[in-house]
């Protein structure tokens, strides 16, 4: 089955309002940083994002939170390198934080994509992260419950993909895209560089097309930390009309 999408717009055209979206990279690496402006456009609101951080600048997953489109963020680093418009909605009541730490925010989405409902981890347990959630004595440790996560889509980054859906990663932007590939209903993938059927070695598949709905080529994806340096807006400032 052919999963290539011709647009970016396409791609994304079904997320209905109140989804819950995963979002792969680990700050700007392996960040899909075009499929998150396609969902902007496209106008989704109520979302709730599942992300490794809260975003920087202004554009990106901060440029989603900006227009108000996200009600709810699970995380772990919502404290990161320019994170104003998070912390603004944040502290005026406009957006809910759910904390995870990273090997557990890890873990819950690899449950997910596993099939396995809870497991048990001293990360957390005892503390205010732990509150109403079941917590037992293993060999003489407090270890604390946590749930599995999953999601109604993910919006993931590779390198290379096939027509099927088989996906490499560049380097570290390997990080959460491969974990959140396999726990959302509906994965869709921007890659560099679409090859024909058997353009990639099947020793170096990551992602298995099984996990994958669609794929949309962005030749020449743009980097989060290159579009703040360069103080990018999305979406850009009209123009002030001349007297």
């Amino acid at each position: 089955m052919d999963k290539t999408i011709a647009t970016l717009a396409e791609a994304v055209g079904q997320i209905p309002d109140g989804a819950t979206v995963m979002i792969g990279g680990f700050g700007g690496s392996g960040a899909p940083i075009e499929l998150i402006h396609a969902l902007i456009d496209h106008g989704a609101k109520h979302l709730t994002i599942v992300n490794n951080n809260a975003g920087n600048g202004h554009v990106g997953l901060a440029a989603l939170i900006e227009q108000g489109q996200v009600d709810k963020l699970i995380c772990s680093f919502p404290r990161s390198a320019d994170p104003r418009v998070f912390s603004e909605r944040y502290l005026a009541g406009q957006i809910e934080l759910e904390l995870v730490p990273q090997g557990t925010l890890a873990e819950r989405i690899r449950a997910g994509g596993a099939g396995i409902p809870a497991f048990y981890t001293p990360t957390g347990a005892g503390t205010a992260l732990a509150e109403g959630k079941p917590q037992d004595t293993f060999d003489g440790r407090l270890y604390v419950q946590e749930r599995w996560l999953k999601a109604d889509f993910a919006l993931i980054k590779a390198e290379l993909a096939d027509p099927h859906g088989n996906l490499t990663y560049r380097m570290a932007a390997r990080n959460f895209n491969p974990v959140m590939a396999m726990a959302a209903t509906v994965t869709i993938a921007q890659a560099s560089k679409i090859v024909p059927l058997g353009g990639i070695d099947p020793e170096h598949v990551i992602t298995p097309g099984i996990f994958i709905d669609r794929i949309v080529a962005v030749a020449d994806p743009a980097q989060e930390e290159m579009l703040n340096r360069a103080e990018a807006v999305y979406p850009c400032p009209t123009s002030k009309p001349t007297a």
